[in-house]
């Protein structure tokens, strides 16, 4: 369920005159939505989205509370109205998607409000326009009184300030001042065709004005038209006699709160008196224990002597202390140093023990290599040897049987034959 906060107007939750205020700027809007793509930013409960609708091609409301969003669906479901959570500085639409943009109140609770006007400058079609208001941030503040800045609002405008921050945006500003003001009508009590208006001339004075609207785009606009908005339901003095029996209810309850606050007051006074005796009698005990301390501070005095004694004799203490540190610094420090030095000869050592073994071992792997050739060379003869042998036995064998052999022998007795 939606809530009025005083920024976000739920119809029929307000007063008639307040909704009016907030109705006259919409239809200040609806004379040039008609026929054209609409977003309405920051649409609270939707009773203006639903307006423009009624002459809009199709009208696109945005809001980022939820709950303004849920409500508005609720309500206002027409075939050409879309409600949407969004948020005004991150339009989700693409460039040039719209024909109008209102944005009736929003502007001073953004705290990043120039990105909103990059935004819809992005959103807007060539030809498109802005309709922007807010409150005149010198009436505005003057009109709250004691009760201080809007807690809602980040940023308040004055006349010049928003015209200015408006044409770094858009070329072409119209301004219009918005006030709610006295009228009298004079409606036939039979339906009539034709409306008759007459505002008297007089200098608009900004500084004076309750609310700014501006009307925003690239290209001129054409005429510049007094506006005036007279409700269906509007009666000032009715609204304010109302306001009267209302504040006259309101001033009955304080004359109420004045008595009780009269009689709170005497019994305050018959406290006072009380606490003025309890003050008496504490005073005197308070200077019992000034005595009590006077005392105290003769005896805390002797004990700082006693303390400043003991605190010289921790001096000397730690004074010989230091020296015995020192002695000790002294003695590692030569111990250090002849560590030093035997770890530098120990290096030393291992470095040219080092060199001595690999020239051993380089040494060794010649001599190795030496006695591989030799143990080859020695295998191959003793295998040339062992031929050798072979090949003698072989022969001694022939030469036996060319002995034994007969016809050796008879050669030998003719003399014929080889000599053995």
């Amino acid at each position: 369920m939606a809530e009025f906060t005083g920024e976000r107007l739920i119809p029929g939750e307000v007063d008639i005159d307040l909704l009016n205020e907030h109705m006259a700027r919409y239809h200040f809007a609806v004379r040039l939505a008609r026929g054209k793509r609409v977003l309405d930013a920051g649409c609270g409960a939707g009773y203006g989205s639903a307006e423009l609708a009624d002459v809009a091609e199709s009208v696109t409301a945005i809001d980022i509370a939820p709950e303004a969003v849920e409500y508005a669906r609720a309500h206002y479901a027409l075939p050409n109205l879309a409600f949407e959570q969004a948020s005004c500085v991150e339009l989700p639409f693409g460039d040039g998607a719209f024909d109008l943009v209102v944005a009736f109140e929003v502007i001073e609770h953004l705290e990043n409000w120039r990105g909103f006007l990059q935004e819809v400058r992005r959103v807007l079609a060539p030809s498109g326009q802005l309709i922007v208001s807010t409150p005149n941030r010198l009436y505005y503040t003057e009109s709250r009184g004691p009760h201080g800045a809007n807690p809602f609002h980040v940023h308040e405008f004055d006349f010049d300030e928003f015209t200015r921050e408006l044409r770094e945006f858009f070329p072409h500003v119209s301004m219009f001042l918005e006030n709610h003001i006295e009228g009298v009508t004079f409606q036939p009590h039979d339906a009539g065709h034709t409306v008759e208006v007459r505002v008297d001339a007089a200098e608009p004075v900004p500084d004076e004005s309750h609310f700014f609207i501006a009307v925003c785009a690239h290209r001129p606009q054409i005429g510049n038209p007094t506006f005036l908005y007279v409700p269906r339901v509007a009666n000032v003095l009715r609204e304010r006699e109302r306001h009267i029996a209302k504040l006259e209810g309101e001033l009955a309850t304080k004359d109420e709160w004045l008595d009780k606050a009269q009689a709170d007051l005497a019994e305050f006074d018959r406290e006072h008196q009380k606490l003025l005796e309890m003050f008496r009698e504490q005073k005197e005990e308070l200077e019992q224990s000034n005595r009590w301390a006077e005392e105290l501070n003769v005896a805390l005095g002797a004990r700082g002597a006693r303390i400043d004694e003991l605190q010289e004799e921790l001096a000397r203490d730690q004074e010989n202390a230091h020296q015995v540190v020192a002695g000790y610094n002294a003695k590692i420090a030569a111990l250090e140093q002849e560590n030093r030095e035997k770890t530098k000869w120990a290096l030393d050592t291992e470095e040219r023990l080092t060199a001595e073994i690999k020239k051993i071992a380089s040494a060794l792997e010649r001599t190795t290599a030496s006695l591989e050739q030799t143990e080859a060379e020695l295998q191959e003869r003793s295998a040339w040897a062992l031929r050798l042998e072979e090949e003698k036995r072989q022969l001694e064998e022939q030469l036996n049987m060319v002995r034994a052999s007969r016809w050796v022998k008879l050669g030998r007795k003719v003399g014929l034959g080889p000599a053995l």
